[in-house]
């Protein structure tokens, strides 16, 4: 598979850093932002390059010449003019006539590409987006996917919005040859708005949501959080190749204040110090997990469309401070019947229902996770049992725990400080 990198961009937000060279080519942690791109792809066998470039693109060329001393080769489309995010792929029309990986040249980013690759081969349409939540999701455009990962709805931050998922493009994309039935002419085009968005009216769109590290170097503050995360080797660790460490969170009672049991997306708020906690994850490189039972939608109380409003309130509250979580896995399981309004199918006895360990195990398989170094957090016995089952470490909260050996915390915040204190990442 092919990879087109768009290099073009001038860095006008960025110029503080460094104005003299294309924004790709920004010098970060000693060396440009697209060699680390190139490492990656050269690492993982993609070795076919076309790089489109433009404002002082003669810097990148002679930088990196045909790419033999890399391992990989590299050819170029110059624009003379800009052409917006695709006008320019017009020149690849007849270039290219299979799948073809295209990323943003200004991002830090390492994600394990053949897991993307098949993902996309799954989805079997024209366009695949790597998705990701961020610190920043109020003033991004926010994606909204089905359970299939088919796109409904992309909305810009302008667009006024109340609960929503936290996921962002990431600025990764695999594209079929399809996609050229979409440029008929060379002209200036917006990849977003004048191509990947008209494809949701087709399903023609999908996602590939990943917690791996994609970063731009939109701002200088951006650029110096993203240096310290390669001195750090962050970035590198948080490729799915490698194993994962997470720290599994139950919902009621650890995230949010508990209610008994939850029906109404109003009686949602979150606990104290959970915004800090979950960033105090974020930031440490581990996983942030939400496994939580959900037997009110087997009891007919909630239904999954209203469940996912609520996680997505609690998303969306995490991300106004700069927290997110990674995943969120639910039980609508029940084994007792009795219930009026009961979902018969959802009333039996699963594997995933805490103290099982279902949750957990299914998280590790998606994300490579090593439960033996990840821990279970929650207010429960059962979520003690629940991870001591999945082989992870366990920390308490609160009272209600009565197992004995089980430390508790008085709150998240607390809970998550120990931890961390006591951990290497």
């Amino acid at each position: 598979m092919k990879t087109v990198i768009m290099a073009g961009g001038k860095g006008t937000r960025i110029k503080s850093v460094n104005s003299d060279v294309p924004k790709p080519m920004i010098p970060i942690a000693g060396k440009p932002i697209l060699e680390y791109t190139v490492e990656m792809l050269s690492r993982q066998g993609y070795t076919e390059i076309i790089m489109v470039v433009g404002h002082l693109g003669q810097i990148i060329q002679d930088y990196f010449g045909d790419g033999s001393d890399r391992g990989v080769r590299i050819s170029y489309i110059v624009e003379q003019e800009p052409l917006g995010t695709a006008g320019s792929l017009y020149y690849l029309k007849e270039e290219i006539d299979s799948d073809f990986l295209l990323i943003n040249g200004d991002l830090i980013c390492d994600i394990d590409i053949d897991k993307f690759y098949k993902r996309h081969l799954e989805n079997q349409c024209v366009a695949t987006i790597l998705t990701h939540p961020n610190s920043h999701p109020f003033d991004s455009g926010i994606i909204i996917a089905d359970e299939d990962g088919k796109v409904t709805g992309w909305l810009t931050k302008e667009e006024e919005r109340l609960w929503y998922q936290n996921r962002v493009n990431a600025g990764l994309h695999i594209l079929s040859p399809k996609i050229f039935d979409r440029i008929e002419k060379l002209q200036k085009l917006d990849l977003d708005r004048d191509i990947l968005k008209k494809l949701i009216a087709e399903s023609q769109l999908y996602i590939y949501d990943s917690p791996e590290y994609v970063k731009d170097m939109g701002t200088p503050e951006r650029y110096e959080a993203v240096q310290q995360d390669i001195l750090s080797g962050r970035v590198e660790r948080r490729n799915l190749l490698k194993k994962q460490r997470a720290i599994f969170l139950d919902r009621d009672g650890t995230i949010n204040k508990y209610v008994g049991f939850l029906k109404h997306i109003d009686d949602f708020e979150l606990a104290e110090g959970a915004a800090e906690a979950v960033k105090r994850i974020n930031d440490s490189g581990y996983l942030a997990i939400v496994v939580t039972n959900q037997p009110v939608v087997a009891r007919g109380e909630v239904t999954e469309e209203q469940l996912r409003e609520i996680h997505n309130k609690m998303e969306t509250l995490l991300g106004q401070d700069g927290a997110y979580v990674d995943a969120v896995y639910y039980c609508p399981h029940h084994p007792h019947s009795g219930y009026a309004g009961e979902v018969r199918a959802l009333k039996i006895d699963c594997a995933c229902r805490k103290p099982k360990p279902g949750m957990l195990f299914d998280a590790a398989e998606k994300y490579h996770i090593d439960l033996a170094h990840s821990w279970m957090v929650g207010d429960g016995d059962n979520d003690m049992l629940a991870g001591k089952a999945a082989g992870c470490m366990v920390a308490g909260i609160g009272e209600q725990i009565t197992l004995s050996g089980i430390t508790r915390y008085s709150g998240i915040r607390e809970c998550v400080d120990a931890i961390l204190a006591s951990a290497e990442v």
